[in-house]
Protein backbone atom coordinates (compact mmCIF):
# COMPACT_ATOMS: atom_id res chain seq x y z
CA UNK A 1 0.00 0.00 0.00
CA UNK A 2 1.30 3.34 -0.77
CA UNK A 3 0.49 7.05 0.35
CA UNK A 4 -1.18 7.64 -2.74
CA UNK A 5 -3.78 4.58 -1.71
CA UNK A 6 -4.67 6.41 1.29
CA UNK A 7 -5.01 9.55 -0.41
CA UNK A 8 -7.25 8.21 -3.09
CA UNK A 9 -9.41 6.48 -0.35
CA UNK A 10 -9.74 9.26 1.82
CA UNK A 11 -10.91 11.31 -1.40
CA UNK A 12 -13.10 9.15 -2.34
CA UNK A 13 -14.95 8.75 0.48
CA UNK A 14 -15.20 12.90 1.18
CA UNK A 15 -16.56 13.15 -2.47
CA UNK A 16 -19.45 10.41 -1.25
CA UNK A 17 -20.08 12.34 2.14
CA UNK A 18 -20.85 15.46 0.57
CA UNK A 19 -23.31 13.87 -1.65
CA UNK A 20 -24.70 12.86 1.51
CA UNK A 21 -24.23 16.46 2.17
CA UNK A 22 -26.12 17.55 -0.50
CA UNK A 23 -28.45 15.78 -0.65
CA UNK A 24 -29.60 15.87 2.75
CA UNK A 25 -29.55 19.43 2.39
CA UNK A 26 -31.92 19.41 -0.62
CA UNK A 27 -34.04 16.08 -1.20
CA UNK A 28 -37.13 16.18 1.67
CA UNK A 29 -37.93 12.60 1.76
CA UNK A 30 -33.97 12.50 3.03
CA UNK A 31 -35.43 15.60 5.81
CA UNK A 32 -37.76 13.71 6.56
CA UNK A 33 -36.33 10.67 7.25
CA UNK A 34 -32.97 12.69 9.11
CA UNK A 35 -31.02 10.35 6.94
CA UNK A 36 -27.08 11.33 7.63
CA UNK A 37 -24.60 11.78 5.42
CA UNK A 38 -22.24 8.98 6.63
CA UNK A 39 -25.02 6.55 5.64
CA UNK A 40 -25.76 7.86 1.93
CA UNK A 41 -21.78 7.94 1.72
CA UNK A 42 -21.81 3.97 2.92
CA UNK A 43 -24.70 3.20 0.91
CA UNK A 44 -23.20 4.57 -2.36
CA UNK A 45 -19.70 2.74 -1.12
CA UNK A 46 -21.21 -0.08 -1.02
CA UNK A 47 -23.12 0.06 -4.46
CA UNK A 48 -20.02 1.25 -6.31
CA UNK A 49 -17.41 -0.13 -4.54
CA UNK A 50 -15.51 -3.34 -4.77
CA UNK A 51 -18.59 -5.05 -3.12
CA UNK A 52 -21.07 -3.57 -5.55
CA UNK A 53 -20.14 -2.88 -9.29
CA UNK A 54 -16.65 -1.92 -8.58
CA UNK A 55 -16.63 1.20 -9.97
CA UNK A 56 -14.79 3.20 -7.07
CA UNK A 57 -10.54 3.01 -7.07
CA UNK A 58 -10.36 2.09 -3.15
CA UNK A 59 -7.70 0.44 -2.12
CA UNK A 60 -7.65 -3.24 -1.15
CA UNK A 61 -7.15 -1.82 2.84
CA UNK A 62 -10.71 -0.30 3.22
CA UNK A 63 -11.98 -3.09 5.64
CA UNK A 64 -8.92 -2.06 7.43
CA UNK A 65 -9.37 1.20 8.60
CA UNK A 66 -12.31 0.85 11.55
CA UNK A 67 -9.93 -1.25 13.33
CA UNK A 68 -7.68 1.74 14.04
CA UNK A 69 -10.61 4.53 13.96
CA UNK A 70 -12.38 2.47 16.81
CA UNK A 71 -9.18 2.93 19.15
CA UNK A 72 -9.53 6.89 18.36
CA UNK A 73 -13.39 6.51 19.30
CA UNK A 74 -12.31 4.40 22.52
CA UNK A 75 -9.79 6.56 23.24
CA UNK A 76 -11.07 10.07 23.50
CA UNK A 77 -13.45 8.86 26.02
CA UNK A 78 -11.84 9.86 28.98
CA UNK A 79 -9.73 12.53 27.53
CA UNK A 80 -10.36 15.92 28.35
CA UNK A 81 -13.69 14.63 30.42
CA UNK A 82 -14.64 16.82 33.79
CA UNK A 83 -14.08 15.00 37.05
CA UNK A 84 -17.56 14.74 38.33
CA UNK A 85 -18.97 15.33 41.63
CA UNK A 86 -20.54 11.99 42.24
CA UNK A 87 -21.95 13.32 45.87
CA UNK A 88 -23.77 16.14 44.13
CA UNK A 89 -24.96 14.97 40.66
CA UNK A 90 -25.62 10.84 41.84
CA UNK A 91 -29.73 11.70 43.01
CA UNK A 92 -30.19 13.77 39.39
CA UNK A 93 -28.52 10.63 36.94
CA UNK A 94 -29.30 7.68 38.63
CA UNK A 95 -32.38 7.06 37.04
CA UNK A 96 -30.18 7.72 33.57
CA UNK A 97 -27.65 5.21 34.74
CA UNK A 98 -30.68 2.73 35.21
CA UNK A 99 -31.95 3.08 32.37
CA UNK A 100 -28.36 3.17 30.50
CA UNK A 101 -27.71 -0.46 32.19
CA UNK A 102 -30.89 -2.06 31.52
CA UNK A 103 -30.34 -0.69 27.60
CA UNK A 104 -26.51 -2.72 27.68
CA UNK A 105 -27.72 -5.64 29.39
CA UNK A 106 -30.70 -6.46 27.82
CA UNK A 107 -29.47 -5.63 24.25
CA UNK A 108 -26.88 -7.83 24.69
CA UNK A 109 -28.01 -10.56 26.57
CA UNK A 110 -31.24 -10.20 24.91
CA UNK A 111 -29.92 -10.84 21.40
CA UNK A 112 -27.67 -13.53 22.66
CA UNK A 113 -30.33 -15.43 24.74
CA UNK A 114 -32.87 -15.31 21.87
CA UNK A 115 -30.31 -17.00 19.41
CA UNK A 116 -29.07 -20.06 21.76
CA UNK A 117 -32.91 -20.59 22.29
CA UNK A 118 -34.68 -20.53 18.97
CA UNK A 119 -32.33 -19.20 16.46
CA UNK A 120 -29.32 -21.95 16.87
CA UNK A 121 -31.59 -24.24 16.88
CA UNK A 122 -33.18 -23.64 13.11
CA UNK A 123 -30.41 -22.27 11.93
CA UNK A 124 -26.47 -23.36 11.80
CA UNK A 125 -25.22 -20.09 12.95
CA UNK A 126 -21.74 -19.65 15.01
CA UNK A 127 -21.42 -19.16 18.75
CA UNK A 128 -22.00 -15.64 18.95
CA UNK A 129 -23.89 -14.46 16.28
CA UNK A 130 -26.32 -13.41 19.23
CA UNK A 131 -23.85 -11.05 20.21
CA UNK A 132 -24.06 -9.15 16.60
CA UNK A 133 -27.42 -7.49 17.40
CA UNK A 134 -25.67 -5.68 20.28
CA UNK A 135 -23.22 -4.78 18.27
CA UNK A 136 -24.89 -3.60 15.62
CA UNK A 137 -28.20 -1.40 17.07
CA UNK A 138 -26.70 -0.88 20.51
CA UNK A 139 -22.59 0.06 19.69
CA UNK A 140 -23.26 1.19 16.14
CA UNK A 141 -20.70 0.94 13.08
CA UNK A 142 -17.89 1.85 15.55
CA UNK A 143 -18.76 -1.24 17.89
CA UNK A 144 -19.03 -3.49 15.07
CA UNK A 145 -16.13 -2.56 14.28
CA UNK A 146 -14.34 -4.04 17.66
CA UNK A 147 -16.33 -7.18 17.76
CA UNK A 148 -15.77 -7.67 14.33
CA UNK A 149 -11.97 -7.45 15.35
CA UNK A 150 -12.68 -9.65 18.46
CA UNK A 151 -14.57 -12.83 16.67
CA UNK A 152 -11.88 -12.20 13.81
CA UNK A 153 -8.98 -12.92 16.20
CA UNK A 154 -10.50 -15.94 17.60
CA UNK A 155 -11.27 -17.75 14.17
CA UNK A 156 -14.79 -16.29 13.05
CA UNK A 157 -13.76 -13.55 10.57
CA UNK A 158 -17.21 -12.95 8.81
CA UNK A 159 -18.82 -11.76 11.75
CA UNK A 160 -17.35 -7.95 11.13
CA UNK A 161 -19.96 -7.73 7.60
CA UNK A 162 -22.49 -9.29 9.57
CA UNK A 163 -21.69 -6.23 12.60
CA UNK A 164 -22.00 -3.61 10.11
CA UNK A 165 -25.17 -4.87 8.83
CA UNK A 166 -26.42 -4.68 11.92
CA UNK A 167 -25.73 -1.46 12.60
CA UNK A 168 -27.26 -0.78 9.25
CA UNK A 169 -30.28 -2.13 9.78
CA UNK A 170 -30.98 -0.54 13.42
CA UNK A 171 -30.45 2.77 12.22
CA UNK A 172 -33.03 2.33 9.79
CA UNK A 173 -35.17 0.76 12.58
CA UNK A 174 -34.08 3.57 14.24
CA UNK A 175 -35.57 6.34 12.05
CA UNK A 176 -38.47 4.79 10.91
CA UNK A 177 -39.55 3.50 14.39
CA UNK A 178 -38.42 6.73 16.27
CA UNK A 179 -40.34 8.89 13.81
CA UNK A 180 -43.55 6.75 13.74
CA UNK A 181 -43.04 6.40 18.15
CA UNK A 182 -43.08 10.18 18.47
CA UNK A 183 -46.37 10.39 16.16
CA UNK A 184 -48.26 8.07 17.98
CA UNK A 185 -47.17 9.53 21.75
CA UNK A 186 -48.09 12.83 20.19
CA UNK A 187 -51.47 12.14 20.17
CA UNK A 188 -51.74 10.80 23.19
CA UNK A 189 -49.87 13.81 25.08
CA UNK A 190 -46.91 12.09 26.40
CA UNK A 191 -44.51 14.74 24.61
CA UNK A 192 -44.03 17.71 26.65
CA UNK A 193 -42.39 20.24 24.12
CA UNK A 194 -42.98 19.83 20.78
CA UNK A 195 -45.97 18.31 18.48
CA UNK A 196 -44.58 17.42 15.07
CA UNK A 197 -42.00 17.56 12.36
CA UNK A 198 -43.06 20.59 10.99
CA UNK A 199 -42.34 23.02 14.25
CA UNK A 200 -38.21 21.72 14.01
CA UNK A 201 -36.24 24.51 13.22
CA UNK A 202 -34.53 24.59 9.46
CA UNK A 203 -31.04 23.18 10.57
CA UNK A 204 -32.08 20.07 11.79
CA UNK A 205 -33.82 19.06 8.88
CA UNK A 206 -31.51 20.17 5.96
CA UNK A 207 -28.22 19.78 7.92
CA UNK A 208 -27.03 23.36 7.00
CA UNK A 209 -26.67 25.62 9.93
CA UNK A 210 -27.54 29.23 9.11
CA UNK A 211 -24.89 31.68 10.53
CA UNK A 212 -26.85 32.99 13.51
CA UNK A 213 -27.46 29.57 14.85
CA UNK A 214 -23.90 27.95 14.81
CA UNK A 215 -22.20 27.36 17.78
CA UNK A 216 -18.65 27.40 18.04
CA UNK A 217 -16.97 23.76 17.99
CA UNK A 218 -13.82 24.42 20.32
CA UNK A 219 -11.49 27.11 21.38
CA UNK A 220 -7.70 27.82 21.31
CA UNK A 221 -5.91 26.37 24.13
CA UNK A 222 -2.29 26.52 22.66
CA UNK A 223 -0.80 29.24 20.63
CA UNK A 224 -0.73 28.64 16.67
CA UNK A 225 2.57 29.93 16.74
CA UNK A 226 3.65 26.76 18.87
CA UNK A 227 1.06 25.04 17.14
CA UNK A 228 -1.66 24.11 15.45
CA UNK A 229 -4.62 24.03 18.40
CA UNK A 230 -6.82 21.42 16.30
CA UNK A 231 -3.63 19.12 15.12
CA UNK A 232 -2.20 19.56 18.92
CA UNK A 233 -5.58 17.43 19.75
CA UNK A 234 -4.86 15.16 16.77
CA UNK A 235 -1.65 14.40 18.40
CA UNK A 236 -2.98 13.92 21.79
CA UNK A 237 -5.39 10.67 20.88
CA UNK A 238 -2.23 9.93 18.22
CA UNK A 239 -0.02 8.77 20.91
CA UNK A 240 -3.49 7.27 22.65
CA UNK A 241 -3.76 4.91 19.51
CA UNK A 242 0.39 4.49 19.02
CA UNK A 243 0.02 3.34 22.50
CA UNK A 244 -2.22 0.50 22.53
CA UNK A 245 -1.11 -0.39 19.38
CA UNK A 246 1.76 -1.46 21.04
CA UNK A 247 0.83 -2.24 23.99
CA UNK A 248 -1.13 -5.04 21.88
CA UNK A 249 1.52 -6.19 20.03
CA UNK A 250 3.38 -6.79 23.20
CA UNK A 251 0.83 -8.51 25.24
CA UNK A 252 0.28 -11.06 22.59
CA UNK A 253 4.25 -11.84 22.07
CA UNK A 254 4.03 -12.35 25.65
CA UNK A 255 1.09 -14.40 25.98
CA UNK A 256 0.04 -15.86 22.44
CA UNK A 257 -3.13 -17.17 23.31
CA UNK A 258 -4.44 -13.84 24.72
CA UNK A 259 -6.12 -11.81 22.01
CA UNK A 260 -7.44 -8.15 23.98
CA UNK A 261 -9.80 -6.02 21.22
CA UNK A 262 -7.99 -2.75 20.66
CA UNK A 263 -10.53 -0.56 21.75
CA UNK A 264 -10.78 -1.96 25.58
CA UNK A 265 -6.79 -1.03 25.41
CA UNK A 266 -7.08 2.20 23.77
CA UNK A 267 -9.40 3.24 26.49
CA UNK A 268 -7.13 2.42 29.08
CA UNK A 269 -4.22 4.26 27.63
CA UNK A 270 -6.75 7.27 27.59
CA UNK A 271 -7.28 6.91 31.30
CA UNK A 272 -3.58 7.18 32.11
CA UNK A 273 -3.34 9.38 29.61
CA UNK A 274 -5.71 11.72 31.23
CA UNK A 275 -4.42 10.88 34.80
CA UNK A 276 -1.28 12.40 33.65
CA UNK A 277 -2.46 15.39 32.35
CA UNK A 278 -4.76 15.86 35.64
CA UNK A 279 -1.21 14.81 37.63
CA UNK A 280 0.19 17.51 35.54
CA UNK A 281 -2.80 19.97 35.69
CA UNK A 282 -2.85 20.54 31.73
CA UNK A 283 -6.39 19.05 31.44
CA UNK A 284 -7.39 22.85 31.00
CA UNK A 285 -5.78 22.92 27.95
CA UNK A 286 -7.63 20.19 26.56
CA UNK A 287 -10.64 21.20 25.08
CA UNK A 288 -13.40 18.17 25.18
CA UNK A 289 -15.09 19.69 22.67
CA UNK A 290 -12.75 19.21 19.82
CA UNK A 291 -11.97 15.66 21.46
CA UNK A 292 -15.90 14.73 20.60
CA UNK A 293 -15.40 16.21 16.99
CA UNK A 294 -12.62 13.83 15.80
CA UNK A 295 -14.18 11.43 17.77
CA UNK A 296 -17.40 12.07 15.92
CA UNK A 297 -15.46 12.01 12.77
CA UNK A 298 -13.95 8.29 13.14
CA UNK A 299 -17.35 7.76 13.49
CA UNK A 300 -18.32 8.92 10.54
CA UNK A 301 -15.70 7.06 7.99
CA UNK A 302 -16.33 4.04 10.27
CA UNK A 303 -19.65 4.10 8.94
CA UNK A 304 -18.50 4.93 5.69
CA UNK A 305 -15.84 2.58 5.09
CA UNK A 306 -17.90 0.17 7.13
CA UNK A 307 -20.97 0.03 4.76
CA UNK A 308 -18.49 0.30 1.97
CA UNK A 309 -16.73 -2.83 3.21
CA UNK A 310 -19.89 -5.25 3.71
CA UNK A 311 -19.16 -8.40 2.11
CA UNK A 312 -22.79 -9.11 0.23
CA UNK A 313 -21.83 -12.90 -0.05
CA UNK A 314 -21.50 -13.02 3.13
CA UNK A 315 -24.71 -11.51 4.40
CA UNK A 316 -26.68 -13.70 2.04
CA UNK A 317 -25.46 -16.53 3.69
CA UNK A 318 -26.80 -15.50 7.06
CA UNK A 319 -29.79 -13.90 5.37
CA UNK A 320 -32.85 -15.88 6.93
CA UNK A 321 -30.87 -15.78 10.67
CA UNK A 322 -29.88 -12.47 10.64
CA UNK A 323 -33.41 -11.56 9.65
CA UNK A 324 -34.83 -13.18 12.66
CA UNK A 325 -32.07 -11.89 14.86
CA UNK A 326 -33.00 -7.82 13.65
CA UNK A 327 -37.13 -8.38 13.44
CA UNK A 328 -36.28 -9.46 17.57
CA UNK A 329 -33.97 -6.81 18.06
CA UNK A 330 -36.47 -4.24 16.37
CA UNK A 331 -39.00 -5.88 18.98
CA UNK A 332 -36.94 -6.18 22.02
CA UNK A 333 -35.84 -2.37 22.34
CA UNK A 334 -39.94 -1.30 21.47
CA UNK A 335 -40.88 -2.95 24.72
CA UNK A 336 -37.48 -1.65 26.90
CA UNK A 337 -39.14 1.84 25.24
CA UNK A 338 -42.89 0.96 26.15
CA UNK A 339 -42.77 -0.85 29.60
CA UNK A 340 -39.37 0.24 30.99
CA UNK A 341 -38.74 4.07 29.93
CA UNK A 342 -41.96 5.14 31.48
CA UNK A 343 -41.36 3.39 35.08
CA UNK A 344 -37.75 4.52 35.39
CA UNK A 345 -38.35 7.71 34.86
CA UNK A 346 -40.06 10.64 37.14
CA UNK A 347 -40.12 13.36 34.24
CA UNK A 348 -39.97 13.57 31.04
CA UNK A 349 -40.29 10.00 30.34
CA UNK A 350 -41.03 10.08 26.75
CA UNK A 351 -38.40 12.44 25.82
CA UNK A 352 -35.94 10.17 27.87
CA UNK A 353 -37.30 7.31 26.34
CA UNK A 354 -37.05 7.91 22.73
CA UNK A 355 -33.13 8.92 23.44
CA UNK A 356 -33.09 5.66 24.59
CA UNK A 357 -34.94 3.80 21.68
CA UNK A 358 -32.54 5.65 19.12
CA UNK A 359 -29.53 4.64 21.04
CA UNK A 360 -30.94 1.27 21.56
CA UNK A 361 -31.54 0.36 17.39
CA UNK A 362 -29.24 3.29 15.90
CA UNK A 363 -26.43 4.22 18.17
CA UNK A 364 -26.30 7.79 20.83
CA UNK A 365 -26.57 9.69 17.37
CA UNK A 366 -29.68 8.92 16.23
CA UNK A 367 -31.26 9.14 19.95
CA UNK A 368 -29.56 12.83 20.03
CA UNK A 369 -31.34 13.39 16.74
CA UNK A 370 -34.94 12.05 18.00
CA UNK A 371 -34.29 13.64 21.59
CA UNK A 372 -34.06 17.14 19.39
CA UNK A 373 -37.28 16.58 17.48
CA UNK A 374 -39.75 16.17 20.92
CA UNK A 375 -37.30 18.42 22.59
CA UNK A 376 -35.43 21.11 20.60
CA UNK A 377 -34.44 23.63 23.13
CA UNK A 378 -33.02 21.36 25.05
CA UNK A 379 -35.35 21.62 27.86
CA UNK A 380 -34.94 18.69 29.77
CA UNK A 381 -31.65 17.46 31.04
CA UNK A 382 -31.79 14.01 29.13
CA UNK A 383 -28.34 14.60 27.41
CA UNK A 384 -26.54 16.20 30.78
CA UNK A 385 -27.43 13.19 32.93
CA UNK A 386 -26.28 11.03 29.93
CA UNK A 387 -23.27 11.83 29.84
CA UNK A 388 -22.80 11.92 33.62
CA UNK A 389 -24.51 8.57 33.99
CA UNK A 390 -22.74 7.30 30.87
CA UNK A 391 -19.41 7.30 33.17
CA UNK A 392 -20.63 4.62 35.80
CA UNK A 393 -21.69 2.74 32.97
CA UNK A 394 -18.43 2.31 30.85
CA UNK A 395 -16.65 -0.25 32.62
CA UNK A 396 -19.24 -3.08 31.89
CA UNK A 397 -19.52 -2.23 28.48
CA UNK A 398 -15.92 -2.33 27.79
CA UNK A 399 -16.17 -5.88 29.40
CA UNK A 400 -19.20 -7.04 27.59
CA UNK A 401 -17.38 -6.18 24.40
CA UNK A 402 -14.32 -7.85 25.66
CA UNK A 403 -15.25 -10.53 27.43
CA UNK A 404 -18.39 -11.46 24.94
CA UNK A 405 -16.75 -13.04 22.41
CA UNK A 406 -13.93 -14.74 24.20
CA UNK A 407 -16.24 -16.34 26.32
CA UNK A 408 -18.84 -17.20 22.74
CA UNK A 409 -15.89 -19.07 21.57
CA UNK A 410 -15.44 -21.30 24.46
CA UNK A 411 -19.13 -22.91 24.68
CA UNK A 412 -19.58 -20.61 27.55
CA UNK A 413 -22.08 -17.84 25.54
CA UNK A 414 -25.49 -19.15 27.48
CA UNK A 415 -23.49 -18.60 30.59
CA UNK A 416 -22.54 -14.93 29.11
CA UNK A 417 -26.31 -14.33 28.16
CA UNK A 418 -27.47 -15.43 31.98
CA UNK A 419 -25.16 -13.20 33.66
CA UNK A 420 -26.50 -10.15 31.30
CA UNK A 421 -30.13 -11.13 32.02
CA UNK A 422 -29.60 -11.78 35.30
CA UNK A 423 -27.92 -8.59 35.80
CA UNK A 424 -30.80 -6.81 34.85
CA UNK A 425 -33.67 -8.59 37.28
CA UNK A 426 -31.32 -7.65 40.01
CA UNK A 427 -30.79 -4.01 39.20
CA UNK A 428 -34.52 -3.48 38.60
CA UNK A 429 -35.98 -5.61 41.64
CA UNK A 430 -32.96 -3.32 43.41
CA UNK A 431 -34.22 -0.23 41.86
CA UNK A 432 -37.79 -1.16 42.91
CA UNK A 433 -36.66 -1.91 46.21
CA UNK A 434 -35.23 1.72 47.26
CA UNK A 435 -37.99 3.35 45.42
CA UNK A 436 -36.37 4.82 42.65
CA UNK A 437 -39.04 3.38 39.82
CA UNK A 438 -42.13 5.32 39.29
CA UNK A 439 -45.61 3.00 40.39
CA UNK A 440 -47.07 1.51 37.07
CA UNK A 441 -50.32 4.04 38.67
CA UNK A 442 -48.21 6.87 37.86
CA UNK A 443 -46.30 5.69 34.68
CA UNK A 444 -48.77 6.78 31.46
CA UNK A 445 -49.91 9.86 33.10
CA UNK A 446 -50.89 12.54 30.16
CA UNK A 447 -48.37 15.16 30.39
CA UNK A 448 -49.88 18.15 31.27
CA UNK A 449 -47.54 20.32 29.01
CA UNK A 450 -47.85 18.87 25.74
CA UNK A 451 -48.36 21.46 22.25
CA UNK A 452 -50.51 19.37 20.38
CA UNK A 453 -51.34 21.40 17.20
Amino acid sequence: MTVWDLAIDLGVISVLLLIGVVLRAKVTFMQKLFIPASITAGVLGLTFGPNGFDLLPFSDMVSSYPTVLIAVIFGAIPIGAAKVQWKKTFGRVRNMWVYSMLLTLLMWGGGAFITYLLIARVSDVPDGFGLILGAGFLGGHGTAAAIGEAFSGLGWEEATDLGYTSATIGLVASILGGLLLIKTNTKKKQTNFISDFSDLPQELRTGLVKKDKRVASGEDTVSSNTVDPLFFHIAILGVVVLGSFYLKTGIEALFPQVSIPLLSLSFVVGLIIQMVLNGTRTNEYVDKRIIDRLSGTATDLIVIFGMTSINLAVVASYLWPLLALMVFGVIWAYCIFRFIAPRVFHQHWFENGIFGWGWSTGTVAMGIALLRIVDPKSESTTLDDYALGYVGMIPIEILIIALGPVMAMSGLGPVFSLILLGGSLVLIAVAGRVGWLVPNSKAYVPSQNSKVS
